[in-house]
């Protein structure tokens, strides 16, 4: 990616305080990181360091306790069209199929019937879910539904797809299957990717750069270059120079578990 061009994400100084019945608990202690426009990242760091609050204040569902999310150079403080948010959880509606599930946010927007219609064929043909759009989501497997919840978030053509663990309830196989599927389809559309897993061979497959964050507080400890040519396949997990990456945000989480 080319990092000289202005920055089409950037987080600064992210700071995120709750009150408890324990007090006041810091989640992020001032992360400051850019995403370029198409640039696909992700974010590693251990359970409670504040990588699922971090996307939640770049979706604009909670506010920052300090710092600032700017997206293409505008301060971003609320949920908006150009910014999709996929959970671990499909969360999709169980009373509306898939069809319809994908559709919901082209109906919200009140897009024209034959727009709706297109947009929503074309998007369950990119997930490979078209035989599957009359089902309910009680039918799918968890990929499945995953998918369908990836279509549902690519519906309003959004610019930044942010991706909160999205393979961490699948078993090992399908998570495999799941990463090959969403690599086809960001080199399909190229859309600015941030994407939280506790996976360290999954980062460096599906990322350009990886944000190593520390324990909680979270801060960055390192910002990691995945140098592999695209595009990319599972077929790459086992090779010397994904696992060398890999090795290298181990050893980047194992120096900010020590701070």
């Amino acid at each position: 990616m080319d990092q000289s061009s202005p920055p089409f994400l950037e987080i600064r100084d992210l700071v995120a305080r709750f009150t408890s019945h324990l007090g006041e608990l810091d989640a992020l202690g001032g992360v400051t990181f850019n995403v370029a426009r198409g640039e696909f990242v992700c974010l590693v760091g251990p359970s409670g360091c504040g990588k699922s609050t971090l996307l939640r204040i770049v979706a604009g569902l909670i506010p920052p306790s300090a710092g600032e999310v700017r997206l293409e150079g505008r301060p971003q403080r609320a949920p908006a069209s150009q910014v999709g948010l996929v959970f671990q959880q499909p969360t999709l509606l169980p009373w509306r199929s898939v069809r319809d599930n994908v559709r919901l946010p082209l109906e919200l927007e009140r897009r024209a019937p034959d727009e709706i219609e297109r947009t929503t064929a074309d998007l369950l043909a990119l997930v490979g879910l078209s035989d599957f759009a009359g089902e309910y989501p009680g039918n799918l497997s968890g990929g499945m539904a995953q998918r369908a919840a990836i279509a549902r978030a690519l519906a309003q053509s959004p610019e930044a797809l942010l991706l909160d663990e999205p393979f961490g309830a699948l078993d090992a196989l399908t998570r495999e299957a799941m990463a090959a599927e969403l690599l086809r389809i960001w080199e399909r559309l190229r859309r600015t990717v941030l994407m939280v897993t506790h996976n360290v061979e999954e980062a460096a497959l599906l990322a350009d750069r990886v944000v190593v964050l520390s324990p909680r507080p979270g801060r960055v400890v390192e910002i990691v270059d995945v140098p592999l040519t695209r595009p990319r396949s599972p077929g790459l997990l086992s090779t010397p120079a994904l696992q060398s990456v890999a090795q290298r945000l181990r050893d980047a989480l194992a120096r900010g578990a020590a701070r």
